[in-house]
């Protein structure tokens, strides 16, 4: 799955400050910025959207039946004990072609753990349900989807914490390098990371269409 959202890695800079977001004249002006092990939540591009034909089979714009978008993403996150819980709210809203009978309309999700960018630790399928009202084009529903991660497994290592908020002073030899530059230390902080992503569970016509429309 490929996926536009930022992870958070570039989280510390010139340490030596007491407080998230203080800036100190000691060391230069540095900014300390303290890393959450809550995930990160969003909604991968090209997975927000659905759109339903008929015919099923056509791509014609006279042939939309149903459209859906997904919005208004919420995340909270509960961080005791030894997982990290996180529960992401959002709203669908639908417009259909045709203001006739109600109708239901059910839609697949899907809700996801993704570890580094890349690897989907966890995935589930979920489905909501958009009600027409007899006479409106327009319907809105509500969904909720959680994961659970390790608190271990999103925790960095003691050694890459301390490499990342060593204290760096201008004219050391160090002082300019990035210390994600060390292949070892990006992995880490990569392995620490977790997104919590929902979005429609598309097939691959339907993907295709989202991207080349």
């Amino acid at each position: 799955m490929k996926l536009r959202s930022t992870l958070l890695i570039s989280l510390f800079l010139l340490a030596g400050c007491r407080h998230a977001g203080e800036l100190t004249a000691e060391n230069g002006g540095g900014i300390y910025a303290v890393r959450s092990v809550c995930p990160v939540a969003g909604i991968p591009a090209g997975t927000g959207d659905i759109t339903l034909f008929n015919p099923p089979d056509s791509r014609d714009s006279r042939a939309i039946d149903v459209t859906a978008a997904m919005t208004q993403l919420r995340s909270t996150c509960q961080q005791s004990g030894n997982d990290v819980v996180s529960t992401v709210t959002f709203t669908v809203v639908g417009l259909r072609r045709d203001a006739g009978a109600a109708r239901q309309v059910i839609l697949p999700y899907f809700d996801v753990a993704l570890r580094g960018g890349t690897n989907i630790e966890a995935k589930k399928v979920g489905a909501v349900a958009l009600n027409f009202p007899a006479g409106s084009q327009h319907a809105m529903t509500r969904g909720q989807a959680t994961i659970r991660v390790s608190r271990y497994a999103a925790t960095l290592p003691a050694r890459v914490r301390a490499i990342l908020t060593r204290p760096r002073k201008a004219g050391q030899a160090d002082a300019a390098i990035d210390p994600m530059s060390d292949p070892a230390v990006r992995e880490a902080v990569a392995n620490a990371t977790f997104e919590h992503l929902v979005g429609f569970e598309l097939t691959q016509d339907q993907l295709k269409y989202n991207a080349t429309r």
